[in-house]
């Protein structure tokens, strides 16, 4: 028994391919829509053009973005909120950093002793 083979056109192909990248319809509703058996073809087509399925980064900032649009405005401001928290906490942290630098230096180039010794006196 041999198998059916379907040689399709390269417009068909193409226009497949198309509505595959430029629809919201999924790969089963595409193929189904066409009739295609095999679940290579489309992928294969897509190959033969040289397309690409959009980047999986893509359809990450598509779904941010429709969660950016669910949020509430209490929670937009308290985003907000915690990122300016987050910048003055590195700000904080980079002046600490060069504040100890600081006192490294002036303990060890000019002999001061800046920092309290720890521990309690006897």
């Amino acid at each position: 028994m041999k198998k059916k083979v379907n040689h399709y056109t390269d417009e068909f192909k193409l226009k497949v391919v198309q509505e595959y990248l430029n629809t919201d319809a999924g790969f089963m509703e595409v193929k189904q829509k066409y009739g295609l058996r095999s679940n290579k073809s489309i992928p294969d087509w897509m190959r033969k053009f040289g397309l690409k399925t959009p980047v999986q980064g893509h359809n990450e900032l598509q779904n941010a973005m429709k969660e950016q649009i669910q949020r509430t405005p209490l929670e937009r401001e308290l985003e907000l909120k915690v990122k300016k928290l987050e910048k003055e906490l590195e700000h904080e942290r980079l002046r600490t950093l060069a504040l100890n630098t600081m006192i490294d230096i002036a303990e060890r180039d000019l002999k001061i002793k800046v920092r309290k010794n720890s521990g309690a006196k006897q």
